[in-house]
C-alpha cells in the first residue's frame, strides 16, 4: 500500500505540474538548481534562480518562462553523452568481464602449457641424447617463442617453425650422433646440412606429422585468441561510439527538457524511449546478424579445442615427435652418411673408435597430474565462458531495450512525458531496431550507418565467414584423412597436401618429402622403388643451386636434380666413420635391420 501510494502522490503532483504550467504558472527553478548539481551536470551558477524568458533555446523551446539557459543546454548534451557512455559500459560489464576473463585465464594457460612442454622437450635431449644436449637448446626455444607468436596471431605458419627447428637440429643428429668424430662443423658445412636435410628427408615422416598435428591443434588455438580480441574490440568500439547531433539533442529532449518545466521527476513514455533509444543505437544494433554468428564461431572454436584437436596435448606430444624423428635418423645412420658424404663431402675425423649417442628409451615426464588438474580447470572455464556468450546472442538486438528498462521511464505511472508535455500515454508510431526502420522514426533522424561500426560489421563478417567456415572444412578434411588412412605407406610418403597457409602451414610440400630412404640388402633405396644414383659431379651443381635460393617457405624451392631415382641396382659403401656404432658398415646394417624390425620404426622396402 505505502508504494501504491507513493506511486498515487507522485501522479497527482505531476498532474497538477502539468496543470500549473498549462494555466500558465511559472515553473519553480528549486528543484532544477537541485537536480543540476547532484547529477553534477555543470556549474551550479548556470541555473537562474527564478524563470526566464530565454529566447535562444535551441532544445528545449517549447514553453516560456523557463529554468533553462543555453549553456544549461550544452551542458544537458555532455551529460547525456557521458550517461550513454556509463549506460552501455554497465550493460556490457559482464560481457565484458567473461570475455577478458577467458582471454587471461586461456593466454595464462596456454603459457603454462608451452613452458611446460618447452621443459619436456629439454629434459627429451638432457636425458636421452646428451652430446648435443647444450647445442640443442637454442634450436628448442626458437620453435617454442615460434609457435608462440604463430598463436598470437603473428604472419608465420607451423610448418615453418617446424621445419626450421629441423633444419637446426640435423646438423647436430648428423654430427653428434650418427657421426659423433667429426671435429671441422665449419658453417659452410653446417649450411650444406640444413639444404640436405630439405632433400634426404633424414627424419622421415615425423616431422610432417608433427606439422600437421601441430597445425590442427594450434590453428584453434590460434583462431579462439584472435576471436577473443575481437569481441573486445567490439565491445570498446561500441561503448565509446559517438553521438551524432541529431541523437544527442533527441537524448536531451528526453531526458532534460522537463526540468526546464520543473519537472524533475517525470521520466518518458516506454514507447518515446524506445524510439529515441533505436534511433540513437541504428548502427549499433547492425551488429547483430553478424555478432549471432560470432558466438557460433567462438562456440565451434571452443568445442574444437575441447576436442581431439587440443592445444595442451598437441604441446605435450612434441617431445616425442622429436624423440621419434631423432631414431628415425639414428636407425638411419649409414645411408644418411653416404648421401651427405656425396653432397656436402667428408668432413675431418678424430681418431679413435668414437660411439655415437645411443638409442637411449626415454622415460615420460612425470607431470601427467599437473596436466590433468589444468586441463580440467580450462574446460571448465571453457564451458563456462561459452554457455553465457550464447545468452549473449541477441545483446546488440535487444539494446535499446535494455536501456530504456529500469529507472529510466515510467512503468507503473499513468503519466509519462512525450518529448513535449506530460501525458497518461504515447500515442506516435513506435519502430523497430534496426537501421531501415529508422526512416520511420518520428523522434530523430538517422542518417546512415557509423564508419566505425561499418568497419567492426566488415570484420566480425571476415572472421566468420572467411576463417570459421573455410577452417571448418579443412578439419573435415582432416578428420576424414586420418581415418582412412589406416597406416599405409603411401600416407606416410605424400606430401603436405591439404596443409596450406590458413592451417598454419604451406602449400607447396616439396620440402617435406623429395626422397625417403630405406635399407635392403646394404643398398639404399628410394622411396619409389629405386635407388638413389649420385655423382661426384653433381656436387657443385647442386650446392650452386641452392645458394641462389634464399630461405624463404612461401615459394617453391628445387630439389637436388642430380639426385635421380632409377631401376639399376647401385651399392652405396659406407666405411666404418659412419656407422651408428662405430663397427663397420656391415655390422651397422645389420643392426639396424634388426632394431628397424623390433622398433618398427622404418617402413619396409617395396619387394
Amino acid at each position: 500500500m505505502a508504494a501504491g501510494g507513493s506511486r498515487g502522490l507522485l501522479r497527482l503532483w505531476l498532474l497538477a505540474a502539468a496543470a500549473g504550467l498549462a494555466a500558465g504558472r511559472a515553473p519553480s527553478c528549486h528543484e532544477v538548481r537541485t537536480a543540476f548539481q547532484l547529477r553534477q551536470i555543470g556549474p551550479l551558477k548556470l541555473v537562474p534562480d527564478v524563470p526566464t524568458a530565454e529566447a535562444d533555446l535551441q532544445i528545449c523551446q517549447d514553453r516560456a518562462p523557463t529554468c533553462c539557459t543555453k549553456k544549461m543546454e550544452e551542458s544537458y548534451q555532455a551529460a547525456v553523452r557521458r550517461e550513454r557512455t556509463q549506460s552501455i559500459q554497465a550493460l556490457n560489464f559482464e560481457l565484458k568481464y567473461m570475455i577478458v576473463g577467458h582471454t587471461t585465464a586461456f593466454q595464462e594457460a596456454f603459457e603454462s602449457f608451452l613452458r611446460l612442454a618447452e621443459n619436456r622437450t629439454r629434459s627429451l635431449f638432457e636425458t636421452a641424447y646428451r652430446p648435443m644436449a647444450k647445442e640443442a637448446a637454442e634450436p628448442v626455444k626458437e620453435l617454442f617463442t615460434d609457435i608462440s607468436l604463430y598463436i598470437l596471431g603473428a604472419d608465420t605458419t607451423v610448418e615453418n617453425a617446424v621445419l626450421r627447428f629441423f633444419d637446426s637440429l640435423f646438423p647436430l643428429v648428423y654430427s653428434r650422433l650418427i657421426n659423433p668424430g667429426i671435429t671441422d662443423l665449419s658453417e659452410d658445412y653446417t649450411e650444406c646440412l640444413r639444404l640436405t636435410r630439405q632433400d634426404i628427408n633424414p627424419f622421415g615422416h615425423y616431422s610432417k606429422n608433427m606439422v600437421t598435428e601441430l597445425s590442427k591443434s594450434l590453428w584453434a588455438s590460434r583462431m579462439l585468441s584472435q576471436a577473443l580480441s575481437l569481441g573486445t574490440e567490439v565491445i570498446n568500439t561500441t561503448e565509446h561510439a559517438a553521438l551524432t547531433k541529431e541523437c544527442s539533442r533527441a537524448l536531451v529532449r528526453m531526458q532534460y527538457c522537463p526540468h526546464c518545466q520543473g519537472l524533475t521527476l517525470i521520466r518518458p513514455c516506454v514507447g518515446y524511449c524506445l524510439n529515441v533509444m533505436r534511433g540513437c543505437l541504428a548502427s549499433v544494433s547492425e551488429l547483430d546478424m553478424q555478432w549471432r554468428e560470432y558466438i557460433s564461431t567462438l562456440e565451434y572454436l571452443t568445442n574444437e579445442m575441447a576436442a581431439s584437436h587440443d592445444l595442451e596435448m598437441a604441446l605435450m606430444g612434441i617431445w616425442n615427435s622429436i624423440n621419434e624423428a631423432i631414431l628415425h635418423a639414428q636407425l638411419n645412420g649409414p645411408q644418411l652418411s653416404a648421401t651427405v658424404d656425396k653432397v656436402c663431402g667428408q668432413p675431418k675425423q678424430q681418431e679413435g673408435n668414437l660411439s655415437s649417442g645411443h638409442i637411449v628409451p626415454l622415460k615420460e615426464a612425470t607431470e601427467a597430474q599437473t596436466l590433468v588438474l589444468a586441463h580440467a580447470s580450462l574446460n571448465n572455464k571453457r564451458r563456462e565462458f561459452i554457455n553465457y556468450m550464447k545468452r549473449s546472442r541477441t545483446f546488440y538486438a535487444s539494446i535499446a531495450e535494455r536501456l530504456c528498462d529500469g529507472d529510466l521511464v515510467m512503468r507503473d505511472s499513468s503519466t509519462c512525458w512525450n518529448g513535449e508535455d506530460v501525458v497518461e500515454s504515447y500515442t506516435s508510431r513506435v519502430v523497430s531496431s534496426g537501421l531501415k526502420a529508422q526512416i520511420n522514426n518520428p523522434e530523430l533522424k538517422v542518417r546512415g550507418l557509423d564508419p566505425l561500426i561499418s568497419t567492426l560489421i566488415d570484420k566480425l563478417q571476415n572472421f566468420n565467414q572467411l576463417d570459421a567456415e573455410k577452417a571448418k572444412l579443412k578439419l573435415e578434411r582432416w578428420a576424414s584423412r586420418d581415418a582412412g588412412s589406416g597406416g599405409g605407406r603411401s600416407e606416410e610418403l605424400e606430401t603436405s597436401g591439404d596443409c596450406d597457409d590458413e592451417d598454419g602451414c604451406q602449400g607447396s610440400g616439396d620440402r617435406i618429402h623429395t626422397a625417403v630412404l630405406c635399407c635392403k640388402e646394404g643398398r639404399v633405396t628410394a622411396s619409389g622403388g629405386g635407388n638413389l644414383n649420385m655423382t661426384p659431379s653433381s656436387v657443385p651443381d647442386i650446392l650452386k643451386d641452392k645458394k641462389t635460393h634464399p630461405e624463404n617457405r612461401n615459394e617453391p624451392k628445387p630439389t637436388v636434380r642430380k639426385i635421380v631415382t632409377t631401376t639399376t641396382a647401385s651399392t652405396v659403401k659406407s666405411s666404418s666413420k659412419h656407422s651408428v656404432t662405430g663397427n663397420g658398415s656391415s655390422a651397422a646394417l645389420s643392426s639396424s635391420l634388426v632394431i628397424l624390425t623390433a622398433l618398427a620404426v622404418l617402413w619396409p622396402c617395396p619387394p
